[in-house]
């Protein structure tokens, strides 16, 4: 008689494994592919009828009135700073062939490669955010595509990217190279809110058959900053495998303030969904763009943080736990942001509601990988007032505080 074999489990490590290498291909294919149109994205402006790649898959995709209506509007402001600009987006095509092989050269322990490139793509960055810091100056607010929303998210990806390249190299040159991750892949989540974002342009039409291009922007803005840092902190959790961080105890967000700010966070909710519900049709797109991919990004958060904690994991737990805070407070933020934007910058009021909802996700996630570096920082001073007295007290492979991050979970 025929026996069926019992099915082998695959190892959690395996699919784990196995996950990260698609991410890890899914995102070179993603890079690779939008370099040549980050590269020529602007030659048309510069010279009249010369290829634009970008623009031609869009059109494609799409079709040619919708890229034509939006791209028409472009041409006084982008010439208006096209050198700045030009510099942008050929060096922002060179980040995007510098990401994918700076990811490979850690994960292969190619050190001297690594550092090497690390120079280059640092320059880069600052050169790139240079001349589209020029462009923004340059360029009134009301001016930028779909409006003064996408401007102030623009300055504020800008000044994201710039200050988590800063403190990523900072981290770099004083030996923590836990937290020289965490930053610099904050930072290339940044720089992938270019990419992604044509990804919306061509895929949103599905969605909003009929709607032109500048709607669909104000759309994809409303969850892009939020969806690139989860991309970045769930990269920095794959990385690190520490089951605990040496100095490290208990929690900087207990129940009850994590309760506080969900119940904030429900609060601010209620209000910008209120809000955006006063403006018809186009407030109701921004709303449900902001609100799905916002429940979706909580939901993983929570599982991976209960996850964490059930299988003895402290450290992992802590830090999906202190980004879950911070996601949880970013609506209150949003709501503030609202109004310093009605006030001190006159916007209209949908105008400002996008714009503070927009950016959000974004600085809040920020913030949190900040709390993260002063947990580990905190933790590395408590551990060498804990040498001062004992010698070599702390040991074990889970309890060093040298910023390995190769450790092996519990």
């Amino acid at each position: 008689m025929n026996r069926t074999e019992p099915a082998v489990p695959v190892p959690r490590a395996r699919r784990r494994t196995t996950w990260a290498k698609a991410a890890g291909v899914a995102f070179a294919l993603v890079c690779l592919s939008y370099a040549p149109i980050a590269a020529t994205e602007l030659w048309p402006y510069a010279h009249p009828g010369a290829p634009a790649w970008g623009e031609w898959a869009l059109a494609r995709a799409v079709n040619p009135h919708y890229v034509a209506q939006a791209f028409a509007t472009r041409v006084a402001p982008y010439r208006h700073s096209l050198v700045p600009l030009l510099v942008h987006t050929v060096l922002g095509a060179v980040l995007m062939l510098l990401g994918p092989l700076q990811l490979l050269s850690a994960v292969r322990r190619r050190i001297r490669l690594h550092r090497t490139l690390g120079v280059v793509f640092a320059a880069t960055v600052y050169a790139s955010m240079g001349g589209a810091a020029v462009y923004l100056v340059r360029t009134r607010p009301e001016d930028a595509f779909s409006g003064a929303a996408f401007w102030i998210v623009l300055a504020t990806i800008l000044l994201g990217t710039v200050l988590s390249a800063t403190y990523g190299i900072l981290a770099a040159v004083t030996g923590r190279p836990d937290l020289h991750q965490r930053w610099m892949l904050l930072c290339y989540g940044f720089l992938m809110t270019a990419p992604l974002l044509r990804v919306e342009w061509a895929v949103l039409p599905l969605l909003l058959p009929g709607q032109p291009m500048a709607e669909v922007n104000r759309v994809a803005i409303m969850h892009l900053g939020t969806l690139v840092a989860f991309g970045a902190l769930c990269a920095s959790r794959a990385f690190d495998r520490r089951s605990r961080v040496a100095g490290v105890g208990g929690s900087w967000v207990p129940r009850p303030v994590l309760a506080l700010l969900q119940a904030a966070g429900a609060g601010a909710l209620v209000w910008i969904g209120y809000s955006f519900a006063q403006h018809g049709s186009s407030g109701h797109r921004m709303l449900v763009g902001y609100l799905l991919p916002y429940a979706a990004v909580y939901a993983v958060l929570v599982l991976r943080m209960r996850s964490a904690a059930r299988a003895g994991r402290p450290w992992a737990a802590e830090e999906w736990r202190l980004h879950l805070a911070a996601l949880c407070a970013a609506p209150a933020f949003s709501v503030g942001a609202v109004l310093v934007f009605r006030q001190a910058l006159g916007l209209d009021e949908l105008t400002a509601l996008s714009a503070g909802v927009a950016i959000g996700g974004g600085m809040l996630a920020f913030a949190a990988t900040t709390v993260v570096s002063l947990r580990v920082l905190r933790g590395r001073v408590v551990l060498e007032r804990g040498r001062g007295g004992a010698s070599g007290s702390a040991g074990g492979p889970a309890g060093r505080g040298d910023g390995t991050i190769r450790e092996s979970a519990a």
